[in-house]
């Protein structure tokens, strides 16, 4: 018998289902399954699949409140925030529909018209996603893999299995073909089979470094390409010039949306020292405003965390952050009760060589790290492992503009904060991963962009 997954709601503990672990001849029966369905997918005309993601758009929209309801049940997400998660899905399909024709078409080159690149689909993609959000994640990566034409198979985090079914049923009543998007609940052993299987083509990972660094060197042994998004301890660095309460405002939705489980969101406050402790008693008055609470109830603005280990382990680095000399400014406790609620927390006096500046702190917990000035913010963000994305507050947007070249990163939002939009990629350097999503670079990630010259005839022809 296989083994069995629990979805359990984070906010009370109690079960809302179990789901079997797929076994091999289950995963071969996907994959066959999959491989036939990217033969007749990769046939569609670009206009065809565009369709298609118009109507998976009107889909979404319709069960818009079932979708947000389960998202909020499975993983702990406020419902406001779930239902503004749909609609962000709806409106990446959207996006696409309109914006993605040319990014499948036939690229000149510098030869002249007998010279071209035109691009192709590689075959089933393999993504392996989180459960923070188990929508738009899934759709983040799967929407741009198949306006290209490839297969994508879904190997979802256990505990929202409800969610990623939903999505395939949604796509296939937008009239994607059976097995086009297909889900694969399988354990690490049968993950490692995947991506050795010759009918997948390449892999998505979006998660732990950890997860990413088993999963690329899997794939690199099988000689396929991998985009990871990996953590991330992003820096908001605000500097004297900056416009604090707006900064203070940002700040507070950066950091704890989601109960803070976000990749790409704000970790590290580095602030200026001349706005340092006024930015500071700002931010810790509207943290300890945020209502936490039943997840289902409009007015909450911080749910559950998703697990009670990743609370755990979340406590663990906050006592241990204390302990090497953060000053704890706000929260720092388990919050009583069945669910897995964690106070919002705010660290002041947090420098390098503490966890919550060196580790990625996934959950509701803030650090504040005090810089001299403004090149010393730019050393103390640059002064980590990750690189995904970071924000800088300054009302100069010139000396802004400048100083985001001397970030690390793979993206730099200036006087606003990180986020994932269709319109730019995504995507980190260092541990944060590597490779883009989102925009044409997303598209164009997993297609064989082939090159084909018309008429070559040279002597230096067998060059």
């Amino acid at each position: 018998m296989n083994a069995t997954a629990l979805s359990l709601n984070p906010a009370n503990g109690q079960r809302i289902a179990e789901h079997p672990f797929d076994d091999a001849a289950q995963l071969e029966a996907t994959l066959r399954e999959s491989h036939g369905a990217f033969n007749a997918w990769r046939q569609f005309t670009p206009a065809d699949r565009l369709d298609i993601l118009r109507r998976m758009a009107a889909v979404l929209r319709r069960d818009r409140e079932p979708l947000a309801r389960l998202a909020t049940l499975e993983m702990g997400k406020p419902i406001k925030q779930s239902r503004a998660e749909v609609e962000k899905c709806a409106a990446l399909c959207e996006w696409y529909s309109e914006h993605g024709a040319p990014m499948l078409a036939d690229e000149p080159t510098a030869i002249g018209p007998e010279a071209y690149v035109s691009f192709h689909p590689l075959g089933p993609i393999l993504g392996v996603m989180p459960w923070n959000f188990p929508f738009w994640q899934a759709m983040r990566g799967a929407v741009p893999i198949l306006l290209a034409g490839n297969a994508y198979v879904l190997k979802p985090a256990p505990n929202v299995m409800q969610c990623s079914h939903a999505l395939a049923h949604a796509w296939h009543e937008a009239g994607l073909p059976a097995g086009a998007f297909a889900v694969a609940h399988v354990g690490n052993d049968l993950v490692s089979a995947a991506i050795r299987d010759r009918r997948i083509a390449a892999v998505a990972v979006t998660g732990s470094v950890r997860a990413g660094s088993a999963i690329a060197a899997q794939a690199g042994a099988a000689l396929k390409k991998t985009v990871l998004e990996l953590g991330g301890a992003d820096a908001f660095i605000v500097l004297a010039d900056a416009d604090i309460d707006q900064a203070v405002e940002a700040a507070v939705s950066a950091r704890f949306q989601n109960a803070g489980q976000v990749c790409i969101a704000a970790k590290r406050f580095i602030l200026e020292a001349p706005i340092a402790r006024a930015f500071t008693e700002k931010f810790v008055k509207a943290v300890s405003r945020l209502k936490v609470g039943d997840p289902l109830d409009e007015a909450t603005e911080v749910g559950p965390m998703a697990r009670h280990d990743l609370r755990d382990e979340l406590h663990g680095q906050v006592e241990r952050s204390v302990q090497q000399g953060a000053e704890l400014l706000l929260g720092g406790a388990k919050m009583p009760g069945a669910g897995n609620f964690y106070a919002p927390t705010v660290l002041g006096g947090v420098r390098p060589g503490m966890v919550a500046f060196d580790e990625e702190i996934f959950g509701p917990v803030a650090a504040i790290v005090v810089a001299q000035d403004a090149a010393d913010a730019l050393r103390l963000a640059n002064d980590s492992e990750f690189g995904l994305s970071a924000a800088l507050w300054k009302r100069d947007k010139s000396a802004a503009k400048a100083m985001a070249r001397e970030l690390a990163t793979g993206g730099v939002f200036i006087n606003g904060t990180s986020v994932s939009d269709p319109r730019i990629p995504i995507g980190g350097v260092r541990k944060s991963g590597y490779g883009r999503e989102l925009s044409h670079y997303g598209v164009r990630e997993f297609m064989n962009a082939q090159a084909v010259w018309v008429d070559r005839l040279a002597p230096s022809a067998a060059r």
